[in-house]
């Protein structure tokens, strides 16, 4: 039976216990090393901007004006972040769907930096962060 260990090297004693895993391992075994991912308290920070722009912003969609959902925004930003160099693939149907929007993939300094490229889009569109605590 295999089983999981993840180690967190925040002091000597984590970094000796996964040094000790990787020498007892069996072959065969994957040893990971990564920056940890956003925290639920990142994840939850964005729906508030995005909601904001949802409410605030129209925005061109095939050819129209017209209001989109945060989740929509979500993709819209997530592009712009990524430089809008995300790759666009035919639909089944004939349509176009963009591929590789994933900020639950971004490491914890990625959405730092995501949040922050949220508020300073926010600014230069005029979306109000703070619309929601005056109703």
């Amino acid at each position: 039976m295999s089983e999981k260990h993840t180690y967190r090297l925040a002091h000597e004693e984590a970094r000796r216990r996964a040094h000790a895993g990787v020498e007892n391992a069996p072959d065969g075994y994957i040893v990971t090393v990564q920056e940890p991912t956003r925290t639920l308290e990142q994840n939850a920070a964005q729906w508030p901007i995005l909601q904001a722009f949802a409410d605030q912003v129209q925005w061109p969609v095939n050819g129209k004006m017209v209001w989109l959902t945060d989740e929509e925004w979500k993709d819209i930003l997530t592009a712009a972040f990524q430089g809008e160099t995300v790759r666009l693939a035919q639909g089944l149907n004939g349509g176009v769907v963009m591929l590789g929007l994933k900020t639950s993939k971004f490491g914890k300094n990625q959405f730092s930096d995501w949040l922050e490229f949220l508020h300073a889009t926010a600014v230069a569109k005029d979306v109000d962060l703070h619309y929601m605590e005056a109703a």
